[in-house]
This record gives structure tokens, C-alpha cells and sequence, in this order.
């Protein structure tokens, strides 16, 4: 797929479509209550109506599919079975629908179940015209029924498991209205997995699979630890609404505002954009109500996680804090929709899901913990599936890269003398080159302490980039669908938004408070430490490590359409120098074993 063509697939309108709203005082399990603004869902129209719409305006429709309860077989062989909107009652009375696929042998014999649940069509033609395709499988890698981001039933039936394709509370035709990644949502989930467990065609034992949008309902519902529930695979899920998605970095951005707009319903969706700015500190009870409680999982998960995506900090987040033993991570360089669908990955799941699903000894228990691809340049990796043990690795020997504003370089010493660069904090940027003196490998979560002032402004958004340079200084990304290009890892803050959390924060990893402003006064400089997301990357002797550092997002040449919306003006200062100790902090990785010029990492 060209550019151009993943471009239109993904275009999005630069601000939000007119739809009617409503507060509604909304209670949570802890308590606490908070008006919360819903948004009305998109409204579908009859297939005949479609052609009367301007393309541009495609993205508020979808095609109206009415309520069926018929059964057909998918397949000419008639060898799979679909029943088509079944009706779940949940626990307050709401009727969700989801379409139910499964081998013609289980109305015989009862098999395993898969759980695709998510706000995507449980069908892929009930989804929006627009926004959600899988980009990078090519045609007829997946089947016409498979829900987008989720397992296909033309695999998994033909392997002895039953798909359900699930319209959770308010999606498609199902009752009531949704509250996204909400525990409302893992009580939703706990009683359709008790639900199907009693039917006559599931054997009770029940999992879930997804990627991105279908991996992170995953950990709310499994934290609520429905009894059939066996094990999960949430493939590149974020965790923390806020701090991972909606107002990374304290700083407000669009994506949630994509999912407003999409969404398909009879019902009203709560608006995280619009929530954004209701209630801007994560303390407030609407956003705890999205962190999942990881502590409360205690069943086999297989995850996975891309170095290149925003679902990557809540993905390695999940998988350290899940209390199950029985975990395993597998991180690659490759984008979220080829790795799912890749043959080799489908296959290796499988492993995992006939062995807690059918109880199958295939010595999955061998796989390591850890599956790291450590990442060089273009689509080249230098290692695949590299063995881990844990995370952060244990070997990581942290080291500082001082930052000189004299010289727009890094350096391994402290820096004596003081210097200054500013740069217009709407237009410019500045970078520091760190170049290596031998082959390092980065592999962890990086941080970057520094000293700031605003000049003109009492606020200053930071977006930071980690790029890798050749030894003549260009750019060197990666690249995923042939083309694209991938600017590095990135961190970003609002300053007023610094406050640490000094029981959670390490010295690698900051974390933030998000419960207050503290603006800046005019001549006042503050540190600040920045959050870099996790990466692995060699880089060779000679290449660079450069750290960009603007006011706005920088993604030229990256397909995504990601929006934040910064708070600018005037001038940013970098102070860097005696007492401002200004440096990036990064994880490095010895080599397992040397000798000579022989290094085995």
C-alpha cells in the first residue's frame, strides 16, 4: 500500500464532528461520582444512502445492519457455524448482541471460545467506512468475517475454537451507552464470559485475543477475574488512559477524540477529548476508573508490544504488574497489524492457546520470558526473539550523556561552564549529538533531566525525540510498510505538569502526579525529567545518538494521524552547564560475552 493510499485510509477531520451530547453523574466502584459528558455515536445509514455522501463526510456513517438471530454456515463446505446476534443480559438488565462463530462439530462436542471484544463493528462491514483497516496485511491474509484487530474465524474454527465477535454495552445494536476501558466495561465482560460458559457448544474453558483496541478492555476484565476466564493475549494494549493516550505528558492530544468519532451506536460514548478539559488531573475519579488493576490478573497472559507505537509503555506497564507468573512478553520492531496476522505469530499463538485452552502439553512453558527484537535501521533488526529474562534487564548499566548548549553536544563528563539555547517554542527545535565511541546497545527506559525557562509564557510544552545518526550525521529510521519512517523514542511533558510521584518515581523512570499546575515565573528555571518511553537499538561506532527537542509534535514522515494540542508561546530555554546539570540517562547493554573483537550480546 502506498503512502498516499495509507494516508486516505487514515485521514481524520482536524476537530471534532457536532454530535449532540449529555452530563450524566456517573458512579464509580471506589465510591466517587463525577459528571461525565457523553457524546451521541454515529448514527448508521441504509447501504443505498452511502452514495449520497461526500467522501469527506464518510466517517460519520456506516451501514445499518438490523438485529438477526438466523444461523448460516461461512464457508462453502458449511463446515463453520455462525449465530448471529445472540442475546446476552448483563447483570443490570442491558442486552449486548455479539455473533457467535464456531466449528460445525461443536454443536456435537463443545470446544474452547476466543473473545474479540472491543468498540470495532463486531462485523468488519458495521465499522466506519474510514478509519479502522489493517494496514500492512495484504488482501486475503485475513478472511471477509474477521473483526478488525481481532482473531479470525476462518483460522481459529478451523482449528477447534469458537470467535465471538462481541457489541459491547452501547456498540451496534446493544443497549445502553459505553464508557470506554471503564470497569463498567470488565463487569461487562465478566458476565458475558459466564454467559457463554453455560452454553451448549462452549466446553467452558474461555480466552481472549485482540490487538490494540481489542487488547486493553483485556486487562480490565480479566481483573475482575471471571472464574472461566483461562487466559488472555492482549497484543499491544495500553493501560492508563490519561497518562498513556489522552494527555501524554500532562499535554492534551486527539486520539481519544478519533475513537468519539468512530465509534458505531444507538447509544452515547463518553468523551475523553472533551474530559480532557472538564478534568485535567488524572486524580479525578473518571480517570483512575481507567487504570487497570494489573495486581488483580492471575492467569497466563501473552503479550506483545512494538517499539515504534503508543501502545508501548502500557504494554511493558501490563506485563510487570500482572501478579500471574505465567506471563510472557514479545516485543518486535515490526507495526501492530503485520505482527498479528503474520502466519509464524498466529501459529505461535496457538501454541499458547492449546495449552491453557485445551490443555495440550506442547512444552510452551519452554518459550522465554522474554522475546526482545533489538532494532538498527530501516526494517533491518539486529536481533530477533532475543532471550530475556526480566525487565528492565538486570545488566542495564545506566549512564549520563551531559548535555553542552555551547555546542549542541553530549559528552560522557559533567559540564562546567554554563550555556544557554532557546528556540521558538511554536516553529524551531534544538538537538544535542551524543557519537559513540563503540557499538552500544540501548535497551530500557530512558530519561532526560533538564534545566528550562520560558520567555514570554509562564508554560512550556516539551516533545522530545531520540534519533539515530550515520557516521556522516543522516537520519537513520526505521521503517515499517516499505515507506514509512519512524522519527525515534519519544517523551514529552508539560512543565507545569512536573510534579513527581516520589514513591513511584526511579531514577530511570519518572513519574508524575498529574494533580497540579505550577506555572513558571518570568526568569525562573526548573528541572524537569522526562519521561522517554522504553526502547532496544544498537547503535555502531561512529553513528550518533541525537536528541531533538521542540515545543510541537514533529512526525513528518510517520502515517499516524496523532495530534496534540501544546500550550506555546515565546521562547524556550535550554540551560545546560554547572549547576545545571542537564543530560539524557540511558540504558546500556554489555554484551553477554567478549573476546577479542568476538561479542556475543
Amino acid at each position: 500500500m502506498s503512502k498516499k493510499e495509507i494516508e486516505n485510509e487514515l485521514s481524520l477531520p482536524k476537530e471534532m464532528p457536532k454530535r449532540d451530547e449529555k452530563l450524566v453523574k456517573v458512579n464509580f466502584p471506589d465510591g466517587t461520582s463525577e459528571d461525565v459528558i457523553f457524546t451521541k455515536m454515529t448514527q448508521p445509514v441504509m447501504p443505498d444512502e452511502l452514495a449520497k455522501i461526500p467522501r469527506e463526510e464518510m466517517i460519520n456513517y456506516c451501514v445499518k445492519v438490523p438485529i438477526n438471530t438466523t444461523k448460516y454456515f461461512v464457508d462453502d463446505k458449511e463446515e463453520i457455524l455462525c449465530l448471529q446476534d445472540e442475546v446476552i443480559t448483563l447483570r443490570d438488565g442491558v442486552k449486548i448482541y455479539a455473533d457467535i462463530y464456531m466449528p460445525k462439530s461443536a454443536t456435537e462436542k463443545p470446544v474452547p471460545l476466543i473473545i474479540a471484544w472491543s468498540f470495532f463493528g463486531k462485523q468488519p462491514w458495521h465499522q466506519p467506512v474510514q478509519i479502522f483497516r489493517p494496514m500492512g496485511v495484504p488482501t486475503g491474509a485475513v478472511s471477509d468475517i474477521c473483526k478488525f484487530e481481532a482473531p479470525d474465524p476462518m483460522y481459529w474454527c478451523n482449528h477447534g475454537y469458537a470467535v465471538a465477535n462481541v457489541d459491547p454495552r452501547g456498540i451496534g445494536n446493544s443497549e445502553g451507552d459505553q464508557i470506554q476501558f471503564s470497569t463498567q466495561e470488565g463487569r461487562d465482560g465478566y458476565d458475558f464470559i459466564e454467559w457463554a460458559a453455560t452454553q451448549k457448544w462452549c466446553d467452558g474453558k474461555i480466552g481472549m485475543f485482540g490487538n490494540s483496541g481489542v487488547a486493553m478492555c483485556q486487562w480490565r476484565i480479566a481483573a475482575e477475574q471471571p472464574p472461566h476466564l483461562a487466559c488472555i493475549a492482549p497484543w499491544e494494549a495500553t493501560g492508563d488512559q490519561y497518562r498513556e493516550s489522552i494527555v501524554e505528558g500532562g499535554i492534551p492530544g486527539f486520539f481519544g477524540g478519533s475513537i468519539v468519532i468512530a465509534a458505531q451506536g444507538i447509544g452515547y460514548l463518553d468523551n475523553t477529548l472533551a474530559m480532557a478539559k472538564k478534568c485535567p488531573f488524572v486524580t479525578n475519579p473518571y480517570w483512575q476508573d481507567k487504570i487497570p488493576h494489573f495486581e488483580k490478573i492471575n492467569i497466563p497472559v501473552y503479550a506483545t508490544c512494538n517499539w515504534n507505537h503508543f501502545h508501548l509503555r502500557g504494554a511493558w506497564e501490563g506485563f510487570t504488574k500482572v501478579k500471574s507468573k505465567k506471563k510472557w512478553m514479545r516485543c518486535h520492531q515490526k507495526f501492530e497489524w503485520p505482527d498479528t496476522y503474520n502466519p509464524d505469530m498466529i501459529e505461535d499463538l496457538k501454541r499458547f492457546f492449546d495449552r491453557y485452552l485445551k490443555n495440550i502439553y506442547n512444552g510452551w512453558e519452554l518459550t522465554p520470558k522474554i522475546r526482545m527484537e533489538v532494532m538498527d535501521a530501516f526494517e533491518y533488526p539486529y536481533q530477533t526473539n532475543r532471550p530475556e529474562n526480566e525487565w528492565p534487564l538486570a545488566r542495564t548499566q545506566y549512564k549520563k550523556l551531559y548535555l553542552n548548549a555551547a555546542t549542541g553536544k553530549a559528552g560522557d563528563a559533567p559540564v562546567k561552564k554554563e550555556a544557554e539555547v532557546s528556540y521558538d517554542g511554536a516553529t524551531e527545535l534544538t538537538t544535542f549529538d551524543y557519537t559513540f565511541r563503540k557499538d552500544t546497545e540501548i535497551t530500557g527506559y530512558l530519561k532526560l533531566r533538564l534545566w528550562v525557562e520560558a520567555r514570554g509564557h509562564d508554560d512550556m510544552d516539551l516533545f522530545i525525540t531520540i534519533r539515530k545518526l550515520s557516521t556522516k550525521g543522516e537520519f537513520l529510521p526505521v521503517t515499517i510498510f516499505g515507506s514509512e519512517r519512524h522519527p525515534g523514542a519519544w517523551g514529552k511533558l508539560r512543565v507545569s505538569m512536573r510534579h513527581l510521584d516520589e514513591v513511584e518515581s526511579t531514577e530511570f523512570k519518572p513519574i508524575y502526579t498529574f494533580d497540579r499546575y505550577e506555572k513558571l515565573k518570568k526568569g525562573e528555571v526548573v528541572p524537569v525529567d522526562i519521561e522517554i518511553w522504553p526502547l532496544s537499538r544498537i547503535w555502531h561506532k561512529g553513528q550518533k545518538l541525537q536528541i531533538q527537542i521542540a515545543g510541537r509534535y514533529i512526525r513528518d514522515e510517520w502515517f499516524e494521524p496523532l495530534v496534540w494540542f501544546p500550550d506555546n508561546k515565546g521562547k524556550h530555554v535550554i540551560h545546560t552547564g554547572g549547576k545545571y546539570d542537564s543530560y539524557l540517562l540511558v540504558p546500556e547493554i554489555p554484551p553477554r560475552y567478549e573476546d577479542g573483537d568476538y561479542v556475543y550480546r
